[in-house]
C-alpha cells in the first residue's frame, strides 16, 4: 500500500514517533489514521515496559510558580542519561507535570504511595492515575509514557512538593 507522505507527517507531528515507525504503522493499519496511532501507542507502552526496571538516577528539578505566587510546585523528574535530561521533550514533560502538581494537587505519586486503611479515590490523590489537564483524555502515566517511546529511556517520576498559601 502507497503510504502518503503527508500522512506519515501528520501521524509523526500527533506522536513524536520516528518517520519509519509512522510509515510502518499506517501501512499496518491500511491508511487508518486512528488505528495507526492505536498502533504507535501499543508500541509505545511495549518500550516503557522493557525499560521499567532500568535506573533512573539522572533528570532534572522542575520548579513552577503560578500566576500572583500564590501557589508553587518543585518535582523531580528523573532518566537515565543527563543527555535525555537535556533534551526538549523531557524538559516539556517535567514542566508539564509541574503545571499538573499545580492545577489537581495530588497527594501521592501512584498507588503504591497510598498508606494503608486511607480511603481515597487513586484517580484523585495519585497524580499517574490523574487526567491530565491539558488533555483529560489522557493520563499522566500515558503523557511519561509517550514520552519514554520518543526518548528512548525509562522515565520515573521521583518525588514532588506543592505549595500553597493559606
Amino acid at each position: 500500500m502507497d503510504i502518503a507522505t503527508g500522512q506519515v507527517k501528520e501521524l509523526r507531528e500527533k506522536t513524536g514517533a520516528g518517520i519509519m515507525d509512522c510509515k510502518k504503522a499506517l501501512a499496518e493499519a491500511k491508511g487508518d489514521f486512528t488505528k495507526a496511532t492505536e498502533i504507535l501507542s501499543e508500541r509505545g507502552l511495549a518500550i516503557a515496559r522493557k525499560k521499567a526496571d532500568r535506573p533512573a538516577n539522572q533528570g532534572i528539578i522542575e520548579s513552577y510558580v503560578h500566576q500572583g505566587g500564590r501557589i508553587g510546585v518543585i518535582v523531580e523528574v528523573n532518566c537515565e542519561t543527563d543527555f535525555v535530561a537535556r533534551t526538549p521533550e523531557f524538559k516539556e514533560l517535567a514542566h508539564d507535570i509541574a503545571l499538573q502538581i499545580a492545577a489537581m494537587s495530588p497527594q501521592f505519586i501512584t498507588t503504591e504511595d497510598i498508606p494503608v486503611g486511607n480511603e481515597v479515590d487513586p484517580k484523585e490523590t495519585c497524580l499517574l492515575l490523574q487526567p491530565f489537564v491539558k488533555d483529560p483524555a489522557r493520563a499522566i502515566q500515558d503523557i511519561i509514557t509517550e514520552t519514554i517511546a520518543k526518548v528512548g529511556e525509562n522515565i520515573k517520576v521521583r518525588r514532588f512538593s506543592r505549595f500553597e498559601l493559606g
